[in-house]
């Protein structure tokens, strides 16, 4: 019941960023969604009180293209190596399909919101699987052991966020994705391992 509960939340979720992306957030309407994502006006409004409370929603879909990729990932992958494939996917797709004035939204959002904070929520999958990956890393001696965990984890996160937010704030004028690649490694170097 609950699996069927996650799965519906999660097709209004997609559904409405593909349209946001296609049409823009203010084509957009209640009804496009609710027939895109196949689901009902009563499903919708038991999740979401309306368009505007997707703007947060947009954790789930990265958290949605990380399970995506977990398992396209070699288990023999550097670790380190790991946290870089992971950013550059998640980049590419933000680039490919999130329009820059809603993922400015969100982030804006996030910075005055009193409630959740989904970007900050650490048991998102996202928040999961870099723990996971970093304790990893620290067995196998690819990522540093003298940093906790945890702190890389956040410095991580952090990093990402940094980017996008300069990213937005610059309009897009550069790829996100290929200056990502240039910055994660420096940002993060004395996380890996020796």
């Amino acid at each position: 019941m609950e699996r069927k509960k996650n799965q519906t939340k999660k097709k209004i979720v997609s559904a409405a960023w593909r349209l946001f992306y296609e049409q823009g957030y203010e084509n957009t309407t209640v009804d496009d969604i609710v027939e895109l994502s196949g689901t009902s006006k009563g499903s919708f409004y038991h999740y979401f009180e309306g368009k505007d409370a997707l703007l947060s929603s947009l954790s789930i879909l990265f958290d949605e293209k990380y399970e995506e990729l977990t398992p396209r990932m070699d288990p023999e992958m550097n670790s380190f190596d790991k946290l870089m494939y992971l950013n550059r996917e998640l980049f590419s797709m933000i680039e490919r399909t999130v329009p820059i004035d809603l993922l400015a939204r969100m982030y804006s959002t996030q910075l005055v919101t009193r409630g959740e904070k989904h970007l900050l929520d650490h048991n998102r999958v996202y928040y999961r699987l870099l723990r996971s990956i970093v304790l990893e890393g620290q067995e196998r001696g690819q990522i540093n052991r003298e940093i906790p965990a945890a702190e890389i984890t956040k410095l991580y996160a952090l990093c990402e966020r940094a980017l996008l937010y300069d990213w937005c704030i610059c309009s897009g004028e550069y790829s996100l994705t290929l200056y990502s690649q240039k910055m994660m490694p420096l940002f993060l170097a004395e996380a890996r391992g020796q």
